[in-house]
This record gives C-alpha cells, sequence and structure tokens, in this order.
C-alpha cells in the first residue's frame, strides 16, 4: 500500500499543474496496475476539502460530489470509510465545515454520545453540543 500527501491528491483531482497532474495520475494508475491500494487518510481528506475551498472556489456541493467519489474508486483505501461518508452526509446537508463533522463522527464512531464545543455553528450536527 503507498499512501497520497494531500498535494499529490489535489494534483489529481484539480489537474493545474500539468506535470504534477500526470506524474500523480501516473502513480495512481501504477498502483492500480499493481493491485496496490492507495492510502487516503482523514487529514489528507479534510486538507484537501480546505483547498479546494479556500484556494479553487469549490462549492460545498462540489466538494461533497468529490469526497463521494473518492470513496466509491476502486483502488482507494480510505480510513473509516464509513465514518468519513456519515461525516460527507452531514456536510452535504449542514452549514458544518467538513474537518468538523469529521471530527464529530469519528468522535461517535468510538462511543461518544456527543462530541462538547464552543461553536455555534455545530448546533445542528447530532454529534456535537455546544458548551
Amino acid at each position: 500500500m503507498i499512501g497520497l500527501d494531500t498535494n499529490v491528491l489535489l494534483r489529481f483531482l484539480v489537474k493545474d499543474d500539468e506535470v504534477q497532474g500526470d506524474r500523480s495520475a501516473r502513480a495512481i494508475r501504477q498502483a492500480a496496475f499493481r493491485k496496490e491500494p492507495v492510502f487516503l487518510g482523514p487529514i489528507v481528506l479534510c486538507e484537501m476539502v480546505w483547498v479546494l475551498t479556500s484556494s479553487y472556489r469549490y462549492t460545498r456541493p462540489e466538494i461533497a460530489s468529490a469526497l463521494t467519489q473518492i470513496l466509491d474508486a476502486d483502488g482507494f483505501e480510505i480510513a473509516d470509510r464509513d465514518v468519513v461518508r456519515a461525516a460527507i452526509d452531514d456536510y452535504r446537508a449542514r452549514n458544518a465545515d467538513f474537518a468538523d463533522c469529521l471530527i464529530g463522527r469519528t468522535n461517535y464512531a468510538r462511543g461518544c454520545r456527543e462530541t462538547l464545543t464552543f461553536d455555534r455553528r455545530l448546533k445542528n450536527l447530532d454529534t456535537f453540543r455546544v458548551l
């Protein structure tokens, strides 16, 4: 298994740098040819969402769609895939950052009945309680 850093995943997705986009696509294709999974950790996904939002101005629906396509693609090994999918659903339905959605869903999956926060924007997520 190989892991991808956020910048490699972004070059693969947005193809804004032709050379790096080709190199990242080639590396991912080669891994697929070897039937070697490509690992994407939760921090990479959070960074990806942040960069797509802040630098590329992708919309929330575009980002949710990209995340879903990554989860559904063959060859990618996603840590806690079901937790990530639930966080994408929260992100799609609520006005919360993806990282917060993932924190709430990760904590819930680990047995937390709620995650305490001071962030009032998270009051509509079932996984959080605002102090």
